[in-house]
């Protein structure tokens, strides 16, 4: 659990770093908006191709394994976008640097879930994965503390950390418990298999795990890169956007805690409710607030908290919905199709942006989207509605 959530708090500083080091990039390359949202997208890019495979070697290799060299890929990856000599440099270290980072959440969820009992599976995924927003609010701070101009700063710490952090992992953790006992018998489905992923009446739950995952992060990637921007374009300072950065990771990361907390007790539906149906009602509230920092934050600080618990409560579904012998591929392609809607959200905003939408208006454009996501994620809750349906199914899994 500690390498589990020091990995996952790496892994958030890594992912939110393009976002709060875009004004220093943006003041000493003068990118156009396109180009700001391809570099954005970029990470998430290789996100995509990084899940895929890391799921894929998984459960042949390991999960230890791939963890152990995609925290060490995103790492050196990371330290050479500090190197980076213009925008087009910039743009493929980040892509590189998404293989590591693809890797490697697939693998913390898997390694969490399979070392948990049933009890204590949702809260401790969830709880792996609010590192994640917490590493966002750490590089925040980061940037804080230098100015714009010192922005490579940013990705030298978000390289060092995970570069000391892998041989930490390579010999002191233990392999998957689960994946350790795993045993390949006669007519089961082949390990690592894409298509098991779809086999035996897993083929509703991992569509709408899917179309969750994918609408859920182009919310969340669209926010995490473009926030800061249209909230100084429409008035804050860069100080005061920053700390309305700050309030959303934070939010989110104690959201996501308390939402994993929920799903292991009697409030579970009630919870999930929530904060499905707060994501758009606060989309909405943020866009027609006036440009005052106090109420801004205070929206801010609980869109973190609806997004990045609605984000919790997929990531520890996704183990549960695959057995162990496809789990790594089954929640590496859930990963993957996520990140297709992390590439698609931050592009989006650079095209709403082009074509002259300000900050109001291209909040308002995304409330269909964050409809529609909520809906999904909303029956797939459903779909595993009580812990009796996701006790059987964890028997299962281990059978």
């Amino acid at each position: 659990m500690i390498f589990c959530l020091c990995a996952a708090l790496c892994e958030g500083i890594d992912l939110q770093a393009a976002g709060v080091a875009a004004a220093g990039i943006g003041a000493e390359f003068t990118p156009s908006p396109d180009q700001f949202g391809t570099f954005f997208s970029a990470s998430t890019f290789g996100l995509f191709f990084g899940a895929l495979i890391g799921g894929r070697l998984a459960d042949s290799i390991g999960r230890k394994t791939v963890l152990v060299v995609s925290v060490g890929l995103f790492g050196v990856f990371s330290l050479l976008t500090a190197l980076a000599s213009d925008v087009q440099s910039l743009t493929w270290a980040r892509l590189l640097t998404g293989l590591g980072l693809g890797g490697a959440l697939p693998m913390l969820l898997a390694l969490v879930s399979e070392s948990s009992g049933l009890q204590q599976q949702s809260a401790r995924v969830a709880m792996v994965y609010a590192a994640t927003p917490f590493g966002g609010a750490i590089v925040s701070l980061i940037s804080l503390a230098v100015s714009a101009s010192h922005w490579r700063w940013i990705f030298i710490v978000g390289g060092v950390l995970p570069l000391l952090l892998a041989p930490l992992i390579a010999f002191g953790m233990s392999e998957s418990p689960a994946f350790r006992r795993e045993t390949q018998t006669d007519g089961s489905p082949k390990r690592g298999s894409f298509a098991a992923i779809v086999a035996q009446g897993r083929a509703l739950r991992t569509a709408l795990l899917w179309l969750s995952f994918f609408l859920g992060l182009l919310l969340l990637y669209l926010l995490l890169n473009w926030l800061p921007t249209l909230l100084v374009t429409d008035g804050l300072t860069r100080l005061q956007a920053a700390t309305a950065q700050i309030g959303f990771n934070i939010g989110g990361g104690l959201a996501a805690l308390f939402i994993g907390y929920l799903l292991g007790g009697r409030l579970r539906n009630a919870g999930i409710i929530i904060t499905f149906v707060a994501l758009p009602v606060l989309v909405v509230a943020l866009a027609k607030a006036p440009a005052e920092f106090a109420m801004i934050f205070v929206i801010v600080f609980f869109l973190g908290c609806s997004v990045l618990a609605a984000q919790a409560f997929l990531y520890a579904m996704a183990p549960l919905s695959y057995p162990t012998s496809i789990r790594g591929v089954g929640v590496g392609a859930a990963v993957a199709v996520g990140r297709i809607g992390s590439i698609v959200g931050p592009k989006l905003g650079g095209f709403l942006k082009t074509a002259g939408h300000g900050p109001s208006q291209l909040l308002l454009d995304l409330v269909p989207i964050v409809v529609l996501g909520s809906i999904c994620a909303l029956l797939l809750a459903w779909h595993t509605r009580s812990r009796g349906d996701e006790y059987n199914l964890h028997k299962n899994n281990q059978l």
